[in-house]
């Protein structure tokens, strides 16, 4: 089965930016040369982007791949495809990795079993499914996506 997505890698110091060219490059299968520009938003560290082709799960195998590079902010998005559900994650060294799936329009999904988890917990709801649907995420990543509007994109296809 075959899906599409993209990798943000929204804020990345400049002597690990090889490595991050390494470990998507062994994800996808393929030789990349990712297109690094400055993060307006974090002077000093990087920014880039990859569009890509491939097979389902590969969002999940270049979350597993960048997760823990503690100076490292990313996002990955594997689109809904015949028989899958979307996936997303998101990254900073701050919160860990944030992982959840997504509709075809890019909205959270919660799942019952997610919900019945959060109301059998006691203390703050609003807090704990904030946290259900990525909201500490996307505050602390706003900023990094707005100022890479512009950036440019590298494009992979037909990924192994």
């Amino acid at each position: 089965m075959s899906a599409c997505g993209v990798l943000h890698v929204h804020s990345c110091p400049a002597a690990l930016c090889p490595h991050v060219t390494w470990a998507v490059a062994r994800v996808l299968g393929v030789p990349i040369d990712l297109s690094w520009s400055a993060q307006p938003a974090a002077p000093g560290t990087l920014r880039a982007e990859c569009e890509w082709e491939g097979r389902v799960g590969t969002a999940d195998r270049l979350a597993g791949a960048l997760k823990g590079w503690q100076p490292l902010r990313f996002e990955t998005v594997e689109l809904a495809s015949p028989g899958c559900d979307g996936r997303r994650f998101s990254y900073t060294g701050r919160l860990g990795l944030f992982a959840t799936t997504i509709s075809a329009n890019g909205d959270v999904m919660v799942g019952e079993d997610q919900l019945r988890a959060v109301l059998d917990e006691s203390g703050d709801l609003r807090g704990r499914l904030a946290a259900l649907v990525g909201t500490p995420w996307d505050q602390e990543l706003e900023s990094y996506r707005q100022a890479g509007y512009l950036a440019p994109v590298t494009r992979v296809a037909d990924v192994v």
